[in-house]
């Protein structure tokens, strides 16, 4: 699929368009039924009976009584709830069980109803890991209207973690600097990426993860675009730069490799769905 901005990325609200309507966390939960988005541990269950999809109506009876689930909202019309199920539970035929991520590379999803798993599972993530208080331990209570929680013990405001990662595409005249990473499928290449330090701009960080990475000093740094990475709470921030000197020197700790590949012989990389594979295809040509 053609991305002409980066807003239109998968897990940006604006894949999903105006059939979503989020609801304020808190509000009261009609009841009625809708579409579940079921998680068991980090893994998606997807209804694939009748296409791949969400599970709509009522909930299976192999579900069992979970409660009445998360609710965030309706999808055309229909209220959309998260619901997680034990890791003991047996899912029947005609249910696919995988990892968002793999789902989403394997495109079993189309981007709009990516999106909003991507969102209930950031959702879930911070529901899990914000049930008590990190600095006295005591229970929290919601913030009513927001995702925040408030310690019901020092009083402590609590709000969900969203990680600022920046990525560059660097030029040197016809050639990219592209990295490799060992846990990367064989032969993948892409653009330098890392997480923003203390006291740092998201242009301090650009610029010292490049040449952490490789070696290469950059300049004229540009910002290109954002994407929503749920994977677990990342916010990936795109930047164009150009090379300013300095030659390879690896990380071997983090990389497999860096080198510098002419526009028209490029590596296989990832997706034109993540903003490193859009930035390879709109900026890399």
């Amino acid at each position: 699929m053609h991305y002409p901005e980066a807003t239109n990325l998968p897990f940006n609200n604006g894949a999903i368009g105006d059939s979503f309507f989020a609801i304020r966390p808190g509000d009261p939960d009609p009841g009625e039924p809708g579409c579940w988005i079921v998680f068991q541990g980090e893994n998606l269950v997807l209804d694939a009976a009748k296409g791949v999809s969400f599970i709509e109506g009522e909930l299976p009876g192999w579900i069992g009584n979970r409660g009445s689930g998360i609710l965030i909202g309706t999808w055309q019309g229909k209220h959309v709830r998260i619901l997680e199920i034990s890791a003991a539970d047996e899912i029947p035929p005609g249910y696919i069980v995988e990892p968002l991520l793999v789902i989403y590379f394997h495109k079993r999803l189309p981007d709009d109803l990516l999106t909003l798993a991507g969102r209930a599972q950031q959702i879930l993530a911070w529901e899990r890991k914000s049930s008590v208080c990190s600095s006295c331990g005591s229970e929290m209570e919601m913030i009513h209207g927001t995702w925040g929680k408030r310690c019901t013990g020092c009083r402590y405001e609590h709000f969900p973690h969203i990680h600022p990662c920046t990525l560059v595409l660097v030029r040197r005249g016809e050639e990219l600097l592209l990295i490799r990473k060992p846990e990367w499928p064989k032969g993948y290449y892409s653009i330098p990426s890392g997480f923003c330090d203390f006291g740092e701009s998201l242009e301090e960080c650009a610029r010292r993860e490049v040449e952490e990475e490789t070696g290469v000093r950059i300049r004229n740094l540009l910002y290109v675009g954002s994407q929503s990475w749920p994977f677990p709470g990342q916010l990936m921030i795109g930047f164009t730069a150009e090379y300013a000197g300095g030659e390879i020197v690896v990380d071997r700790e983090e990389l497999e490799d860096a080198a510098w590949f002419r526009r028209d012989s490029l590596p296989p990389t990832f997706s034109a769905g993540s903003i490193a594979g859009w930035m390879m295809d709109r900026f890399g040509k």
